[in-house]
């Protein structure tokens, strides 16, 4: 079973996080869902609209993950994760966090959990100006152009 992933956070970083997952992962698009809180949104308009965003898929895994502990978007995901039942909350969502869970979306809800808070923990690093002693120097050629993603 694929388990559904919300993002629920401050305008506009909840559908900059999708955009981003989007771009590396398009045949997520249709389990993962987006909801950027206005400065000004009242928290019960908010929860509407979640819950609408959401649809009639009560009993469904759902991971909700959200920006700030104590912001208003964590604190309408902590309703919405309680109004769910089959859900579970996150909040510090961070693009390394969000493609991980993205990757492992098809194993259980409290697997998932795991994997995204791995996932976001080991994004975050102090990167030195030297490269790693691990990873090999690329040198460029000025015909060259690497992408990234």
């Amino acid at each position: 079973m694929t388990q559904r992933i919300l993002i629920i956070a401050h305008a506009p970083l909840a559908s900059a996080l999708r955009d981003c997952a989007l771009h590396v992962y398009p045949e997520c698009a249709a389990t993962l869902i987006a909801l950027d809180v206005l400065p000004n949104a009242q928290p019960e308009d908010t929860l509407a609209q979640a819950l609408q965003a959401l649809g009639d898929a009560q009993g469904e895994g759902l991971l909700v993950l959200t920006d700030i502990f104590g912001g208003t978007p964590a604190n309408v995901a902590q309703k919405l994760v309680t109004h769910h039942g089959n859900a579970k909350l996150i909040a510090g969502v961070n693009l390394p966090m969000l493609y991980r869970a993205v990757c492992y979306r098809h194993e259980s809800l409290e697997a998932l959990v795991t994997r995204a808070l791995v996932g976001g923990t080991q994004g975050v690093m102090q990167v030195g100006i030297t490269a790693p002693q691990n990873q090999n120097r690329r040198i460029h050629d000025q015909n060259h152009h690497d992408h990234h993603q």
